[in-house]
């Protein structure tokens, strides 16, 4: 059976990364998983937190946000409230614990890397489409640094990206945009190294609690999807480098 958008239950949506979307960072993407779209972009300081001086070691940190008009309705800038809200600290500390899973912190030196993510638009699963184009930001900065081909002293250990899939109307989808999130009966978010091993899952029963069964199945299909994203990262990075 067919989705509202046409795609198969076990379908992405189109997804699209533009690497060195951005003139002056370090390593940018923007990335599009159909009508969501996240511009990421990742800056290198030759400097760590005070808390983290002296030892030896470098440290990658995320934000995030959203613009007033990526939604349906205008939303108020956190920075016009005085405070950054619950949500988005949520997702921040998401993208900077997915970004520090793959990445050698003592190789990388008493260096930080800043990730921004900001959305532009926002069609449901803005914090797994930040956490795949954040990775390709990442690597783009980290690059400008270091050799990818010196293995020795490259400090990230692999990729990492994020799907969210869930259940609705008594089936599982991947890939939930806003229209099937909005009305899922379950909800989940998975961010996945390369190697196979998970950062975070996220699951929530909106409606209905779900059975070990249930769960088994949406881990199986967003691994699936996940895998497919790498790919993706795969295919852009080296492109972008020429090979």
């Amino acid at each position: 059976m067919l989705r509202a958008d046409g795609r198969q239950p076990d379908q992405l949506r189109p997804v699209e990364i533009v690497p060195g979307f951005l003139k002056y960072a370090e390593g940018s993407a923007l990335v599009s998983f159909g009508n969501t779209r996240v511009l990421c972009a990742a800056t290198l300081e030759d400097r760590v937190p005070p808390w983290m001086k002296g030892r030896g070691t470098g440290w990658v940190t995320a934000e995030y946000s959203m613009l007033p008009r990526a939604t349906q309705e205008r939303t108020q800038r956190e920075s016009s409230k005085g405070r950054v809200g619950g949500r988005t600290h949520e997702i921040q500390r998401i993208i900077g614990r997915a970004l520090r899973a793959v990445t050698n912190m003592t190789k990388l030196g008493e260096r930080t890397l800043w990730i921004d993510c900001d959305v532009i638009q926002a069609d449901g699963g803005t914090r797994t489409a930040a956490v795949t184009g954040a990775y390709v930001a990442l690597h783009l900065a980290v690059q400008s640094m270091f050799d990818p081909q010196d293995r020795a002293r490259w400090p990230l250990t692999g990729g990492v990206a994020a799907v969210s899939v869930g259940m609705v109307g008594g089936r599982t989808l991947l890939d939930l945009a806003y229209e099937e999130d909005s009305r899922a009966d379950v909800d989940m978010n998975v961010f996945m190294t390369q190697a196979g091993r998970f950062v975070e899952i996220q699951g929530t029963a909106e409606a209905e609690p779900f059975d070990r069964k249930q769960f088994d199945g949406m881990l199986d299909l967003a691994e699936t999807g996940i895998r497919r994203l790498f790919e993706l990262q795969s295919q852009v990075l080296a492109a972008d480098s020429g090979g």
